[in-house]
């Protein structure tokens, strides 16, 4: 095998995170980030005294300033030349329908969800290009499909407009050994999948009668995503997982079987 360095934006919890712990598992080096040092540092700390000192680096970087972003190239490639750039960093929105979120808001939510991927996409194909190899990969969401729900608006709209950028951005890349394709995750029982429950107390019966259908854990869906990352030969690659197939199925079972994922006392913490 040959171990590849793997920079990873948003990777001091949910997704990332999970993402992280399987690629060092897997025996690759990876640069974790996040928009906190003390977070990052301790992260950083755990997971080499885990995987060992040699395999993880922390950088902070705040995605919303593409000069950070620089700096996070930077500062990893001076560690290990990137094989893969993941822009995994994102936020969610309040639970304010969208003519009643603020506009500090609605900018912060697009400024780190779409403005933060697409500059991160910018300073890595930049890169990736000159370097003469590369692969980058998007974090999908909610909205990536189509699919609308009251209160869920702004970030619905961050993410479709991402998928619309990396299929296009795909067709402008000018050198074959730079990869770009985008990654779905599904139902992940995250912070972020808890906190979008919550904005809907009324309804928190049927939310978690269909999370518990449809969500799946962290430690499932990570280690899925890197190793279809590192099988991936292609360019505008969609790496989902939790396919429609997947969907009718996990309906039928949940006639026979109960999954049990998510909880009340998970909401109410």
């Amino acid at each position: 095998m040959n171990p590849k360095h793997i920079v990873i934006t948003g990777s001091t919890r949910g997704i990332g995170l999970g993402m992280a712990r399987a690629f060092l598992s897997m025996g690759h080096f990876v640069s974790v980030s996040g928009r906190y040092r003390e977070s990052v540092n301790t992260l950083a700390r755990q997971l080499q005294q885990e995987f060992g000192s040699e395999k993880v680096a922390g950088f902070v970087v705040d995605v919303t300033v593409p000069r950070s972003l620089d700096q996070l190239w930077l500062k990893a490639s001076l560690w290990k030349p990137v094989d893969i750039w993941i822009n995994n960093a994102g936020i969610g929105q309040s639970d304010k329908l969208f003519h009643h979120i603020h506009p500090e808001e609605i900018n912060g939510v697009i400024q780190t969800n779409l403005l933060g991927v697409m500059n991160g996409t910018r300073v890595a194909y930049l890169h990736m290009k000159q370097q003469g190899h590369g692969a980058i990969y998007n974090m999908e969401g909610f909205g990536s499909g189509g699919r609308m729900m009251p209160g869920m608006t702004l970030y619905g709209t961050t993410k479709s407009a991402l998928r619309y950028f990396t299929r296009s951005f795909a067709k402008e890349i000018e050198v074959d050994s730079v990869l770009i394709g985008s990654l779905s995750p599904g139902m992940v029982v995250t912070d972020l999948l808890l906190d979008s429950v919550k904005k809907n107390p009324e309804v928190h019966q049927r939310s978690i009668r269909i999370f518990n259908i449809l969500a799946d854990r962290v430690e499932t869906v990570a280690p899925f995503l890197a190793r279809e990352i590192l099988k991936n030969q292609k360019s505008d690659a969609r790496i989902v997982w939790l396919t429609n197939w997947k969907i009718v199925f996990r309906f039928f079972l949940s006639i026979f079987y109960k999954r049990n994922l998510v909880f009340a006392d998970d909401l109410n913490r």
